[in-house]
Formats: C-alpha cells, sequence, structure tokens
C-alpha cells in the first residue's frame, strides 16, 4: 500500500484516498459527519475565492483556490459513492460526452465559424439532450439559486435566441425609463405594496440594457461596490481631516461632503 502521507507528487486520485481516509471510522470527526446539505455553503465560497483569484490575477492564489474547489468535487463525489451512486470517474466521464456532443463543430461535421454560431448550436444541442421542445423549459432549467442579476441576463439571452428581445438600445433605455417612472409614481403615492415588484422590474429592464451595451451587469455592479468603498475610505479622510464626526452631521452636511469628496476624486483623476 502506498504511504499516503509521504509521496512526492500527489494526483486528483490521491485527494480521493485522502477524503476516504478522513470519512474512515478511525478519520476525522469533522469530516466523517458531512453531508452533500452541510458543506452545501463551503462550496459557494469557495467558487467566489476561485473568482477573487482570477479578478486579482494572482496566479498562486488562483491555483490554490482551485484545489479548495476541487476537494468540494471529490468530497461530494466521495459521499455519492459510499451509497454506491457515482464516482469522480463517473462525473468526469459524463462531462467528456457532454462536451463531445455540443461541440460537433469539431468532433463531427457541423460549420460554426463564429461564437454566435456555437452559442446557436449549443443551446439546440443542450434542450435536444434535455428533451425541451420549448424556450420556456430552457429558461426552467436556468439555476434559481444564481445570482439574481445573472440568473436575468441568462433568462434574457435564451429569450434573444428565439426571437424574444427589445429591438435596440433605444427600446432597452426606454424601458427602464418607464419602468423608473412607475415606481416614482407609486412612491409617490405611497403603493408600498407594489415597491418589490416595481424595483424587480426596473432592475430586469437594466439588465436588457447592460446585454445592449454589451457589458456585464453582475460585473459593473461588483465594481461599483468597489467603487463604492474607495468613495466611502477617502470621503472618512476627508471628514477626519476637518475634525469632524461623521455621526454628527445631519443630511444635509453629508451630501455637501461627499460631494466636495466627489469632486475632488474626479479632479484627481
Amino acid at each position: 500500500m502506498v504511504d499516503i502521507k509521504n509521496k512526492e507528487y500527489y494526483n486528483v486520485y490521491d485527494l480521493v484516498e485522502i477524503v476516504k481516509i478522513l470519512r474512515s471510522p478511525d478519520g476525522c470527526p469533522w469530516d466523517k459527519v458531512q453531508t452533500h446539505e452541510t458543506i452545501r455553503q463551503d462550496f459557494i465560497e469557495e467558487v467566489y475565492e476561485v473568482i477573487e483569484a482570477i479578478d486579482d490575477k494572482d496566479t498562486d492564489h488562483l491555483r490554490e483556490e482551485l484545489g479548495d474547489v476541487l476537494l468540494q468535487v471529490v468530497f461530494h463525489c466521495v459521499l455519492e459513492n459510499e451509497k454506491n451512486s457515482f464516482t469522480l470517474d463517473d462525473v468526469a466521464d459524463e462531462v467528456c460526452r457532454k462536451m463531445i456532443v455540443r461541440h460537433p463543430h469539431v468532433f463531427g461535421d457541423v460549420a460554426a465559424d463564429t461564437t454566435e454560431q456555437v452559442l446557436k448550436n449549443w443551446d439546440t444541442i443542450k434542450m435536444d439532450t434535455k428533451s425541451q421542445k420549448k424556450a420556456s423549459e430552457a429558461m426552467d432549467s436556468v439555476s434559481k439559486t444564481l445570482p439574481s442579476l445573472m440568473r436575468s441576463e441568462k433568462l434574457q439571452k435564451k429569450a434573444n435566441r428565439v426571437g424574444v428581445d427589445y429591438e435596440n438600445i433605444e427600446a432597452a433605455l426606454n424601458a427602464v425609463s418607464q419602468n423608473l417612472d412607475t415606481l416614482k409614481s407609486n412612491v409617490k403615492a405611497d403603493h408600498r405594496n407594489a415597491y418589490e415588484e416595481n424595483i424587480g422590474s426596473l432592475l430586469f429592464s437594466v439588465v436588457a440594457l447592460s446585454r445592449f451595451l454589451q457589458t456585464d451587469c453582475e460585473q459593473s455592479l461588483y465594481y461599483a461596490c468597489n467603487q463604492f468603498i474607495d468613495r466611502f475610505k477617502s470621503f472618512e479622510a476627508l471628514v477626519e481631516k476637518k475634525g469632524i464626526e461623521i455621526q454628527s452631521l445631519d443630511a444635509q452636511s453629508l451630501g455637501q461632503l461627499w460631494n466636495e469628496n466627489k469632486k475632488k476624486n474626479l479632479e484627481d483623476i
């Protein structure tokens, strides 16, 4: 038997063996009691840490975080293997077959010279393999656990591929304006029961506008959040420099200082 503790170089099957040892009767008290449900959140967090490494362009961090995601994949596979359901090899087999079927322009004789043609073929093949006859069935298959901005973009793209979409940027802009006007009207009339639907419609139309402008709405909001943090830090520094406590300022004074700081940041660009 190979000494798992002293190998010169490990591979993915060693990782499977390590998880099995951790899950064994003489293994780790924590690992032994985990289920798909108990480590669900861990999987989500590890994926987000991969995204952070990608955004930071940190190769070493990316390698480490991809390892943590791989551990999650292996752990879930071991849980199923314990029930004689499937193994890591079964997962690899299925995704390999899926990639071959969905790339007939590479592994078959279908022509697809552009990204648009590839995506159209992908969607068609995906619907066929999942026995989906309608676009709405394909929409139902979009994960409901996705962040809502990302989910709405995917739904709109599926609608677009069957011809259901705004005609142009102007139409998308008008939709944003109309939804904002509706929200303003309901706020003015204090129709609180309509706010949630109004906000949802407004955000959905902003996502559509983002697509027409060829930007990623999720990424745009990500950058906006980072920008807000940076601006808030410089705002705090400005207030501190003036010898003022933020909590002591009224709304008007806060607004004036915020705009002063914003103007200064723009001048520094």
